[in-house]
């Protein structure tokens, strides 16, 4: 139980900072764009309670990580966070503009990956205290986190980022008819999951990032 307790000590600040960071990213690009509308629902806020899902951001992920850890003694996470909302038809040149809407959230991960490798490298060059193995421990969750949901984010199914960003590239015809898989997006990836194909696809993406960063900031990890 101690283990559990410290896990989701551990992991709770590099999730929330995950999930306010990609959210937010969204809407202020969107405003950046031409559409207010996340501005005006105060949704373009580092506060994490505008993004908190109670669902998918506290309840699903914390189930999860429990039972794996009670299970298979490592910690697994899925959820969600509540979606910015986008009026892709308010953005000057719609089409174009849905592509860096997009791809803010993933491109926000990103950089917050980075962010946790610095304080990885940090703690590493400090004086020993006993606050430093949380803090590298904490880091480690912070890359492992922002990199999966970068990943899994730019994957080109609707309504995932990867989708909308399929949908901007596309040729209108196609993107039209590729858009209507949105309903059945979440479905499909869920079957994905439980089926083991998401990890397969994903898996090599998320290591070799996670590598690239490491190398990136000289950590060893």
């Amino acid at each position: 139980m101690d283990n559990i307790i410290q896990g989701i000590a551990i992991y709770a600040l590099p999730v929330i900072f995950a999930i306010t960071m990609h959210e937010a990213a969204h809407g202020y690009i969107a405003k950046h764009f031409g559409d207010f509308t996340a501005y005006n629902e105060g949704r373009i806020s580092l506060n994490p309670i505008r993004h908190i899902d109670l669902v998918g951001t506290i309840v699903v992920p914390l189930i999860l990580f429990v039972l794996s850890k009670l299970t298979i003694g490592a910690g697994f996470l899925f959820g969600w966070a509540k979606p910015v909302p986008v009026n892709f038809s308010n953005l000057r040149k719609p089409k174009r503009d849905m592509l860096w809407v997009a791809a803010a959230g993933p491109g926000a991960n990103l950089l917050m990956a980075f962010f946790w490798a610095l304080v990885i490298k940090l703690g590493i060059v400090m004086p020993e205290h006993d606050f430093v193995k949380p803090m590298v421990l904490m880091g480690i969750a912070g890359i492992e986190i922002n990199v999966i949901l970068m990943v899994l984010n730019l994957l080109p199914l609707p309504p995932l980022d990867g989708g909308r960003m399929a949908v901007s590239l596309l040729p209108h015809r196609i993107a039209y008819q590729f858009a209507k898989i949105e309903p059945y997006g979440f479905m499909i990836l869920l079957g994905l999951l439980f089926s083991g194909v998401l990890g397969a696809v994903i898996g090599p993406a998320v290591t070799w990032t996670k590598l690239m960063i490491v190398s990136i900031f000289g950590l060893y990890i």
